[in-house]
């Protein structure tokens, strides 16, 4: 069985105010600049999104938009890196 607290009208002591430290909730969730675009999509594609969002509660164009934000970034990444190291993209293939 859980013990339970009791509470009582004890002294606690010096107290210090803490000042409000959190940013306002427009700062809180950074979002990126989107454009809206139209694009062709397999069937097979999209119910696969749909279906795994479903399952884990988050909205499919969401995952779709984050696979390609995560794929442009990393290839975005390395294309910088060739071409500071000297070496071009076609040299890599």
């Amino acid at each position: 069985m859980k013990k339970r607290t009791r509470y009582t009208d004890e002294p606690m002591g010096k107290l210090e105010r803490v000042g409000d430290f959190l940013p306002p909730p427009e700062r809180l969730v950074m979002r990126d600049d989107n454009i809206k675009v139209t694009i062709s999509l397999s069937k097979a594609s999209v119910d696969f999104f749909k279906r795994y969002g479903r399952k884990n509660n988050i909205a499919y164009q969401r995952l779709i938009r984050r696979l390609l934000d995560l794929y442009a970034q990393r290839f975005r990444d390395e294309s910088l890196t060739l071409r500071c190291s000297g070496r071009s993209l076609r040299a890599r293939r």
